[in-house]
C-alpha cells in the first residue's frame, strides 16, 4: 500500500491571552496555602515534600471552590493533595504501569488498539491528580506537539488502517485553540481518518476552557468528534461544568465521561450513583469507570476486584443502563480494555 504524504501545515498567528488562560496561571500550586483556605491545619503534617518534588501541585482554584471547608476527608481535595501516603513503597507498582511506551509509534504517538491512534499532545494540564497513570510520563521527550505535530502525522499519514485520532495528554485543551486547529487543518488531508476524539479533564476542573473560539473550531470540524470527559465524583459536577457541557453538545459533539474507581474519593454505591445522575443531568453519559492503574505513588487510591465488582452489581441495580459506566482495567499489551 501506498504510503499518503502528510499535508503541509500552514503558520498560526498567536492568539491573544484569554481568560482561562489567566485562570490557569492564577492555579494553586503551595500545599500550606490550599490547606490554609480550608481551614486544614491538621494536615500540614502529611503533606510529603517528596511526592511534591516529582509530582507538585496544581489546582484551579474554581475547583477548590467546590471542596468542603474543614473536611479533612473531601473527596475533591483527595484527589489534588500530597500527602505521605504516597512516600510508601508498594509492590506491583511502577512507572508505566499500562504500558505506553513499549506502544510508542514516534514522538508522542501510542498506538496500542487497532484502527485507533492516540496522540500526547502535551505534558501540561491544569489539575495534577495525584493517581495519574502518566505522573511519571517522560513528556519532555514524548509530545505529539512538538515541532509542530510532524512526526505525529507522518505516521497517521503512512498507517491508513487508522480511522480514529485520540488527542490526549496532559491534557490537550491545554493548548491553544489556534495549536489544535493546526493539528486538525493538517488531519483533515488525511482521508482514511473518519473520527477525532478528546480526552480532557479541563471542561470539569477549568470549564472556563470552553470558550468561543474553542466552540467555533469544534463546530468546524469535518469529523464526528467525541468529548471524553472526567469527573470521579458529583461535587465535580456544578452548574459550570453543566454549562461548559451544554455548550460542548451544542457543536454536535457526544460528550463521555470517564472516572476512575479510587478509595476514599468514590467507592460507594452513593457516591456513584450520585455521579452518574448528576453527569446525566449535565449532559454527559458514563462510559468508563477504570480500576486503578498501578503506578507508583498511588497505591492507597486502590480499590479491590472484589470490591469493585460488587459496586458495579449494586450500581447496575439500581441505575438503568444507560448510566452504568463499564468498569474495565487497562492491561499493558491487551488489545482492548479488559472489562471486569
Amino acid at each position: 500500500m501506498i504510503p499518503v504524504p502528510a499535508p503541509a501545515l500552514q503558520p498560526v498567528p498567536p492568539a491573544p491571552p484569554a481568560r482561562w488562560q489567566q485562570l490557569w496561571r492564577d492555579a494553586i500550586r503551595d500545599p500550606a496555602q490550599l490547606l490554609a483556605l480550608l481551614d486544614l491545619p491538621e494536615l500540614a503534617g502529611r503533606l510529603s515534600p517528596e511526592a511534591m518534588a516529582g509530582f507538585p501541585l496544581r489546582v484551579p482554584r474554581g475547583f477548590v471552590d467546590r471542596m468542603r471547608r474543614g473536611d479533612p476527608h473531601d473527596p475533591l481535595l483527595r484527589q489534588v493533595l500530597p500527602l505521605d501516603d504516597e512516600d510508601r513503597p508498594a509492590p506491583g507498582f511502577g512507572l508505566d504501569a499500562v504500558g505506553d511506551l513499549a506502544a510508542s509509534g514516534g514522538t508522542g504517538v501510542i498506538h496500542k488498539y487497532r484502527g485507533r491512534v492516540l496522540l500526547v499532545a502535551t505534558g501540561s494540564c491544569a489539575i495534577h491528580c495525584r493517581y495519574c497513570f502518566r505522573r511519571h510520563y517522560p513528556y519532555a521527550e514524548q509530545t505529539a506537539a512538538a515541532a509542530g505535530w510532524r512526526e505525529a502525522l507522518d505516521y497517521l499519514a503512512t498507517d491508513t488502517s487508522v480511522s480514529e485520532v485520540l488527542l490526549s495528554g496532559g491534557d490537550p485543551l491545554s493548548l491553544s485553540t489556534a495549536k489544535l486547529a493546526e493539528f486538525t487543518r493538517a488531519l483533515a488531508g488525511l482521508p482514511h481518518v473518519r473520527r477525532l476524539r478528546l480526552h480532557t479533564r479541563l471542561p470539569v476542573v477549568l470549564p472556563e476552557r470552553v470558550d468561543e473560539e474553542l466552540l467555533a473550531w469544534l463546530a468546524g470540524l469535518p469529523w464526528p468528534v467525541v468529548v471524553v470527559i472526567h469527573a470521579n465524583h458529583g461535587n465535580e459536577v456544578d452548574a459550570s461544568v453543566a454549562a461548559a457541557v451544554s455548550r460542548l453538545r451544542a457543536t454536535g459533539a457526544q460528550v463521555l465521561n470517564q472516572a476512575v474507581l479510587l478509595r476514599g474519593v468514590n467507592d460507594s454505591l452513593p457516591a456513584l450513583a450520585d455521579l452518574s445522575e448528576r453527569l446525566f443531568a449535565a449532559g454527559a453519559l458514563p462510559y468508563y469507570l477504570h480500576q486503578l492503574d498501578r503506578v507508583a505513588g498511588t497505591a492507597h487510591f486502590e480499590v479491590t476486584d472484589d470490591q469493585a465488582r460488587s459496586l458495579h452489581e449494586a450500581l447496575a441495580a439500581q441505575l438503568p443502563g444507560y448510566l452504568v459506566p463499564r468498569l474495565v482495567r487497562e492491561v499493558a499489551g491487551a488489545p482492548a480494555k479488559t472489562p471486569l
